[in-house]
């Protein structure tokens, strides 16, 4: 599995939603299933599929899919 798919997982799995409902498009609050607790549990879920530990700054500015991928770049993270 590339670092791509691991990412695309973890959103998978720790928002619990169906991977015909994944889109590189998604962003907080667009689905009902990226509340703030779901919130946290991707960013759990990142640190611990990554091994790393965000700071607190990335992890409230980890706004979508998108940006999830400039912030773990940040932690030497290429997706």
């Amino acid at each position: 599995m590339n670092t791509k798919e691991k990412y695309q997982n973890i959103f998978i799995k720790s928002l619990s939603i169906d991977s015909k409902k994944f889109s590189e498009s998604l962003k907080y609050n667009e689905i009902p299933e990226w509340d703030s607790i779901g919130h946290m549990t991707l960013m759990s879920g990142l640190e611990e599929g990554f091994g790393i530990t965000m700071e607190t700054d990335d992890i409230i500015d980890f706004s979508s899919y998108n940006k999830g991928i400039k912030i773990l770049k940040k932690y030497n993270i290429n997706i």
